[in-house]
């Protein structure tokens, strides 16, 4: 398969770790968050998903818990989802949303904070184009709305014969 295909795997330079591997304090994309703190935001977000998709408010389970890495390791997972979970609402900080819509607003997050991740540190930042496709599809035509509720930053202009991850990329005002 040729090098610039995407394959599923993320390769590393031929030194080694990517540069920002070994350095939690890195900076991101994302401004107010370096690498450790964006790590610590992804597997918040991941712990809490099953707590709020059980019913409870987003102050109810807290915003952060903190540092994910301790001494003690892993911190442990929730039990598992019932079953027609996702025909229930889900009480976010911005509004009630269907369960779906708020698995859906996890990928998108989790796919644009991989470029983040990979960004922060040296890693390859190509991301799968069919989820970047379905990721813009859902949220192009709300962009405006999404910034206006603080969600993402303003949209930054890009060519119009870039690429989709670009595109996507921009979308969520980040500079590819």
């Amino acid at each position: 398969m040729p090098d610039s295909e995407y394959t599923g795997k993320r390769r590393v330079s031929s030194g080694g770790a990517p540069r920002g591997a070994r350095r939690p304090d890195a900076p991101t994309p994302c401004p107010e968050w370096d690498v450790q703190a964006l790590v610590d935001h992804l597997v918040t977000e991941q712990l809490w998903t099953p707590q709020l998709l059980g019913g409870k408010t987003t102050e109810e389970v807290g915003t952060s818990s903190g540092r994910t890495r301790s001494a003690r390791g892993t911190p442990r997972r929730p039990g598992g989802v019932r079953a027609g979970v996702l025909d229930q609402l889900v009480h976010l900080s911005y509004g009630t949303v269907d369960a779906a819509e708020y698995c859906q607003e996890m990928i998108s997050d989790l796919l644009v904070h991989a470029w983040d991740l990979a960004r922060g540190i040296g890693a390859d930042e190509r991301l799968h184009p069919e989820l970047v496709r379905l990721v813009y599809d859902q949220y192009a035509p709300r962009a405006d709305e999404l910034h206006q509720l603080g969600l993402f930053d303003a949209p930054v202009p890009v060519p119009d014969d870039a690429d989709p991850q670009t595109t996507l990329i921009a979308l969520f005002g980040r500079r590819p």
